[in-house]
C-alpha cells in the first residue's frame, strides 16, 4: 500500500504551506525591523522616514514625519526629522521651527543642536550657530567626532566630512576678525555637511 505522504496532492500541500510560512516569517521580520520591534504606527512612521532620509528622498521623508506628528505631535524625534527633510528641502525657517519645538520639549537633545545649528548657519546666524555646536557637543561629545566608517560607506562618503567641531573652531576664529575680513561661508565645503540624524527609538 503507497504511503501517504507520496500522495501528489498531499506533498503540492505541504509545499505550498511551507512556502507561505516562509513568506509569513520574512514579511513579519521585515515588519519587526523596520518598526523596531514596536507595533505602533508612530515607530514605523519613524523608521520610516529615516530611512527615506537616507535614499535623499526628502519628500517622502517628510510624508512620514508628517505622519507621526498627526498621531503624537509633541515628539521630539519626529520633530527632528521633520526638520531635517524640511531642511533638505530648502524650507530652512519652517525647519528652525521644528528643530527649536523639539528642544523645548527635550532640552538636553544634543542631535538637535547639533543641527539647528547647521540650519542656522545656512540661515547666516553664525553666532547663534557657533553657540549651538558647543552645546552639542558639550550634551554628547560623541557627536563633534563626525559619523563613524559604517555611516559613510551608506552614504557614500569616501573621507570623513568637516564635523561640527571643525566649523565651529573656524568659525570661532573668523568672527574674531573685524567684520570686513570675515569669510564665514564656502558653499561647496558647506554642501558636503550632512545633518545628524537621532539613532534609536523615536521615543528616546
Amino acid at each position: 500500500m503507497a504511503s501517504t505522504l507520496a500522495d501528489p496532492q498531499i506533498q503540492r500541500f505541504l509545499k505550498w504551506m511551507a512556502i507561505l510560512t516562509a513568506i509569513l516569517v520574512v514579511g513579519y521580520s521585515t515588519f519587526h525591523y523596520i518598526s523596531g520591534g514596536s507595533e505602533e504606527v508612530g515607530e514605523l512612521h519613524y523608521r520610516t522616514g529615516n530611512l527615506r532620509l537616507e535614499d535623499r528622498d526628502y519628500q517622502a521623508a517628510l510624508t512620514e514625519f508628517n505622519l507621526l506628528l498627526k498621531e503624537e505631535f509633541a515628539n521630539p524625534a519626529g520633530l527632528l526629522g521633520r526638520a531635517l527633510a524640511l531642511k533638505e528641502l530648502g524650507r530652512l525657517n519652517e525647519a528652525l521651527e521644528d528643530i527649536t519645538a523639539a528642544l523645548e520639549l527635550k532640552p538636553d537633545f544634543a542631535a538637535a543642536f547639533a543641527n539647528r545649528g547647521i540650519i542656522l548657519d545656512n540661515l547666516g546666524q553664525y553666532e547663534k550657530a557657533l553657540l549651538d555646536y558647543r552645546k552639542a557637543v558639550q550634551l554628547d561629545p560623541e557627536i563633534g567626532e563626525g559619523p563613524d566608517w559604517i555611516t559613510r560607506f551608506l552614504r557614500n562618503q569616501a573621507e570623513s566630512p568637516s564635523t561640527i567641531v571643525d566649523r565651529a573652531n573656524y568659525l570661532e576664529l573668523e568672527l574674531k576678525k573685524p567684520a570686513a575680513e570675515q569669510h564665514l561661508n564656502n558653499p561647496e565645503e558647506d554642501a558636503k555637511q550632512r545633518s545628524y540624524k537621532l539613532e534609536g527609538s523615536f521615543s528616546d
